[in-house]
């Protein structure tokens, strides 16, 4: 439950309907990573949240899930593949930390995709490019460095 005392709807204007936006290519950085436990309990994702930074969508935000801790072999296997193709995106090849990895921009891919479980049309990242194919692959070392998790726990295995 959270306290909600003196905030005024009235004074708010209510959030917009976000309808999904066209498929095509968009620049984007990431802006956010956290690793979350899946449903099940049984393993973690990597939870990469994607926001486009030009044009008519600029601001708009698109998530990406990556089951890299997961039982399902497969699962994990198709994660490491779409890490290394955002990895290869955004010119980072041996990331230390999912953080490594925000504020490099790239493009994404986007398609619209019916959800299976509502019917309701939504977005879905299906690919990534370089923005600049010029530019070259820098090693995480090259990156700023980034600050330890503050909870102190283990690396996953996909960070060691």
């Amino acid at each position: 439950m959270a306290n909600l005392q003196g905030f005024d709807a009235n004074t708010v204007e209510p959030a917009d309907d976000l309808e999904p936006i066209p498929a095509g290519k968009y620049v984007a950085v990431v802006t956010d990573s956290e690793v979350k436990p899946t449903k099940s309990g049984t393993g973690s994702y990597l939870q990469l949240t994607f926001q486009i930074t030009e044009g008519e969508y600029a601001n708009r935000l698109l998530w990406v899930r990556l089951n890299l801790d997961n039982p399902n072999g497969t699962a994990v296997e198709i994660a490491r593949r779409e890490l290394s193709s955002i990895c290869r995106a955004v010119g980072v090849l041996t990331p230390n930390d999912s953080t490594d990895l925000h504020n490099l921009p790239c493009f994404i891919h986007v398609r619209v995709k019916r959800r299976s479980d509502t019917g309701e049309m939504q977005n879905e990242v299906k690919g990534y490019s370089r923005r600049d194919a010029s530019a070259q692959p820098v090693a995480a070392s090259q990156v700023a460095s980034s600050t330890p998790d503050a909870t102190g726990a283990d690396a996953p295995p996909w960070k060691r």
